[in-house]
């Protein structure tokens, strides 16, 4: 599917929630969209791991992370998994790190910045529920649709 969010936006409208202009472009593909499955995690990358480790079949991650600039919670090789798997993309409300090598994959990545320090791991965090952040609700099964212009979620597939 080939899109822009300003067309989405004027053909959608009020269906559509947008979210505020705080992300950064990471990945190597600027346009994505799909299905929406959510982690909510603080400065523990354990679920964003192993949710990226599973087959993607074209959905895209959206991780609460409280919006932390300490830590980051996607580097190139859980990125590198996340392809291999076929998920379109990454929406993370923190950081991430490796961005040379991430730009260079085949992924959507949008986060808030990048920073060289890496998160704890202690399996903490939950799967698959609201989140909130950017002025938006991000439900799983939400549609996503991102690009140079910014996140636009959907109920439903457009």
């Amino acid at each position: 599917m080939t899109f822009k969010t300003a067309d989405l936006y004027d053909q959608y409208g009020d269906d559509l929630r947008t979210c505020e202009p705080i992300f950064r472009d990471f990945g190597g593909k600027s346009r994505f969209h799909g299905p929406i499955v959510t982690v909510k995690c603080f400065e523990d990358n354990s679920f964003v791991k192993s949710t990226l480790a599973e087959p993607g079949a074209g959905r895209v991650l959206v991780v609460d992370a409280g919006g932390s600039r300490r830590c980051a919670m996607l580097g190139d090789l859980i990125a590198a998994s996340a392809v291999e798997q076929g998920w379109a993309g990454v929406v993370l409300f923190g950081c991430v790190r490796d961005t040379v090598e991430i730009g260079q994959m085949p992924l959507g990545v949008k986060a808030l910045a990048s920073i060289p320090r890496k998160s704890e791991r202690r399996g903490e965090g939950q799967r698959d529920i609201p989140v909130s952040f950017a002025g938006v609700r991000f439900a799983p099964g939400d549609h996503i649709y991102c690009d140079e212009d910014g996140i636009l979620v959907a109920d439903r597939a457009l």
